[in-house]
Parts: structure tokens; C-alpha cells; sequence
């Protein structure tokens, strides 16, 4: 019996064993990172069996009573805790029901589910993490699986955009990452503050500065789609094919298994085929203009 094979080209991680039926995860801890996004840090009732999960798949998170909203796995997917780590927007019905909720209190969850980043078969490479606003969220995980396992990549660069200075997200991890052998960091902002002594302009200005081999480098990018389409622009003029630039989209996930079709975009199903792309294999779809 063969793997299947998901978009990336890669063998599908595992489906969880019940993917329509969500279970009770507690909200152990709660941390505000900026103004409107929030951290749940979650932890199984009793009964509730423990979830692995590969970096860069995510999760439906269930609010009572309001409904549930895909959210992509932010922490460690080898944390020894077994806790769930969700950084959460809040933009609409469901995510502002999930802000309303505090420590002890109880959301749903269903998950694993998507594609992953694909760290075993990227090992050797010089590894780019791109991220606007949240989209460093999503990247996370890759990124502490990087740091967990240095010996197997090359260089480690991670470059990270926000509105301003304010909403620059984990600050105190990308300043400790940044302090690392082997692991550069470069933060910048569209508008700056009197204080802001770091760079000013669009994360894309950040690439032809990043110290990195474009015979030899992954890109992992996450963020809006016309950041990630200029992103993808720019590492092109570097000379990094298609196949080497990863992206994640994030595209009205509702069901998560490919029943509602909410998030096909051509013939992708997003929370099925994705969220994980090589560039190479969702190029034409993604370079369609919406109307």
C-alpha cells in the first residue's frame, strides 16, 4: 500500500480518527500578544485523547453556542506537556466568542487537520521564514522544529512585518531567536514610532538583505495572499524556484474535510490539499485574480 500524496507532493499526515466530532479541550493559560490577538494555551479534560500534530496543520476550534473557526496550530508539536497552543485573530462572530473566554473555561476542538510544512524532506536547507502580521503564527511551529533540530538545516532566517510597532507579534521570541549562532532575525514595520530604531517598510523589503543561498534555500511564507504574492516575486528575482517557495492559505475553512466546499479554490479543496503549498502546485489558482 502506498502513501497518498498530498499538493506538496509529499505523504498526508495522518486524519484524526473523528474528524467531525470535537472534543473538550480546558483553556489552561490565556496571554494577550497585541491588541486583538490572543493565545489559548489548551489542555484535555478527562476522556479527551491527546493530539499530535505536524507544523503548519490547524485545528477547528469550537466556541458554544457560536460556532467554530479554523486556527492554525502555534506551538511546540513535540511541547512533552501535550498542551495545544492556538494565537487567535479576533475578526468576526466565532473568534470574538473565543476572546470572551478566560482560563478554565472550555472550547471544542477538532483536528489535526491539513497539510504540513515539510521539515524531514526540507533538512539540509537554508530555511527563509517570511511572515506579515499574524502569519507568524502559522510559521511558528516550523520554526521551533528548526531550532529543536539545528542540525539539520543550514542557516535559519526569519523576517517578520507588522502595521507598526505595537503589533509586532512574539516579540521577546524573534529578539531571543535573533541572539542565536546560526539564526538571523530582521523585524520591520509600515509605520514607525519616535522609538522604532529597526527597519521601516514592507516585509518584502527585507529579502534582498537577508543573508541566505538561493541555490540552497526553502522559503516558508505566510500572510495576506498580496503580501505572499509579492513575496514570491522577490525571491523569484533571487533565484528560488517554485518548488523551494511554501506558502499557506487560509481560504473560508468551514467543515475541514473537504464535505462543504467553502474553501475550494478550482479543483483544491483548501482544508484538504492545503494548507500547505509548494508554490510550483498552486501557482495558477493562486495568481487568479477574485472578482
Amino acid at each position: 500500500m502506498t502513501d497518498s500524496r498530498n499538493a506538496l507532493g509529499f505523504p498526508d499526515p495522518a486524519p484524526p480518527a473523528a474528524p467531525l466530532m470535537p472534543e473538550p479541550w480546558r483553556i489552561a493559560a490565556r496571554r494577550e500578544e497585541t491588541a486583538g490577538v490572543f493565545t489559548f494555551f489548551l489542555e484535555p479534560q478527562p476522556g479527551t485523547t491527546p493530539m499530535r500534530f505536524r507544523p503548519g496543520q490547524f485545528n477547528m476550534l469550537y466556541a458554544f453556542g457560536t460556532g467554530e473557526s479554523a486556527i492554525s496550530h502555534s506551538g511546540d508539536a513535540e511541547r512533552p506537556d501535550g498542551r495545544l497552543v492556538h494565537t487567535i485573530r479576533r475578526v468576526g462572530i466565532v473568534t470574538s466568542a473565543l476572546a470572551r473566554l478566560r482560563e478554565g473555561d472550555t472550547v471544542g476542538v477538532r483536528g489535526p487537520f491539513g497539510t504540513a510544512w515539510p521539515m524531514e524532506e526540507i533538512r539540509g536547507r537554508d530555511l527563509v521564514f517570511v511572515a506579515g502580521g499574524i502569519g507568524l503564527a502559522p510559521l511558528r511551529p516550523a520554526i521551533y522544529h528548526a531550532l529543536n533540530h539545528r542540525d539539520h538545516y543550514g542557516r535559519i532566517v526569519i523576517l517578520a512585518g507588522a502595521r507598526n510597532p505595537d503589533e509586532v507579534l512574539y516579540a521577546d521570541e524573534l529578539d531571543a531567536w535573533g541572539r542565536l549562532d546560526g539564526v538571523e532575525v530582521r523585524v520591520t514595520v509600515d509605520r514607525a514610532t519616535d522609538a522604532w530604531t529597526r527597519n521601516v517598510g514592507v516585509v518584502t523589503r527585507l529579502i534582498p538583505k537577508a543573508g541566505f543561498s538561493p541555490e540552497n534555500a526553502v522559503a516558508l511564507v505566510c500572510g495576506p495572499e498580496i503580501m505572499m504574492r509579492y513575496t514570491v516575486a522577490e525571491f523569484r528575482k533571487r533565484g528560488v524556484p517554485d518548488e523551494r517557495l511554501l506558502v499557506t492559505m487560509e481560504r473560508n475553512m468551514k467543515c475541514a474535510v473537504a464535505f462543504c466546499g467553502h474553501c475550494q479554490l478550482g479543483s483544491e479543496f483548501i482544508c484538504k490539499d492545503g494548507p500547505v503549498y509548494s508554490f510550483d502546485r498552486i501557482r495558477f489558482w493562486f495568481e487568479q485574480r477574485e472578482c
